[in-house]
């Protein structure tokens, strides 16, 4: 929670924006550009290793959940709700939401994820667009900033950007979904 006022303050800087565009950009890069040789780390790994590990993706989760929480916000219209930490009240309390149901959804539906990525790892892929997708939302609402002001407010904050943004995410969703392999049908048909 510490960390959403933190990013409230720090909303509407430029610079942070600009971090968190490249940040999630550059894992959804990661992800997606990762060479095959990488995948076959070592095998034998400490138990105290494998829980800080946990515990660093746990972290990372967290931040790309609120990261993604406020590239999402932006487009929201501001309401007469009062204001939270510099913020809109009600973009921060959606964005609180968001890391809250993220801290639940890595605590109680792991193990349900883990299933699904197993029977369709492809699936790995389209979140990882998807996050990349939220990353370049962020980045044009960066190049939108009054201090940047390379692409016109008004057409990041307009209709025709939300129709593009909003029709990729649910075909990369939707793509990601059909388009996957189920490894247990594919098991089965063997």
């Amino acid at each position: 929670i510490g960390a959403i006022f933190i990013i409230s303050y720090l909303f509407h800087v430029w610079q942070v924006q600009a971090i968190g565009a490249a940040y999630l950009i550059f894992i959804s890069l990661k992800h997606l550009l990762k060479r095959d040789h990488e995948e076959n780390d070592k095998k034998g790994k400490s138990y105290r290793m494998t829980i800080t590990q946990i515990a660093l993706a746990d972290i990372a989760f967290a931040v790309d959940s609120i990261l993604a929480a406020v590239a999402l916000v932006l487009a929201l219209p501001d309401t007469p709700m009062g204001n939270i930490g510099g913020m809109d009240g009600a973009k921060f309390i959606v964005i609180l939401l968001g890391a809250i149901a993220g801290l639940i959804v890595i605590r109680f539906a792991a193990g349900y994820f883990v299933k699904i990525l197993t029977e369709r790892p492809s699936l790995e892929t389209a979140a990882m667009l998807l996050v990349g997708w939220v990353g370049v939302k962020l980045l044009m609402h960066t190049l939108a900033h009054p201090s940047v002001h390379i692409i016109s407010h008004d057409f990041v904050e307009g209709p025709i950007w939300n129709i593009i943004f909003w029709s990729v995410m649910l075909l990369i969703a939707l793509g990601g979904w059909f388009l996957s392999k189920d490894k247990t049908a594919k098991n089965d048909e063997e």
